[in-house]
């Protein structure tokens, strides 16, 4: 399957195991870190790459490790 450039909320939901109300708070927190650093937003879903970045570390040209 295709993935687009924007994960939609819904996605989210299902990709971590929350509600879609919580998946909808959290997309909007991070729209709203963009929105600060003046980046357009698109309501109920956010590039993927930034969701990717702050969910799980990874960041362009490799992962990025964090040890707990």
């Amino acid at each position: 399957m295709k993935k687009g450039v924007f994960i939609h909320a819904k996605e989210v939901a299902t990709e971590l195991g929350i509600s879609e109300a919580h998946a909808y708070k959290l997309v909007r927190g991070l729209n709203s870190e963009l929105k600060r650093n003046g980046f357009i937003v698109i309501s109920g879903r956010v590039s993927r790459a930034y969701f990717d970045e702050k969910m799980y570390g990874s960041r362009k040209g490799g992962d990025k490790h964090v040890s707990l």
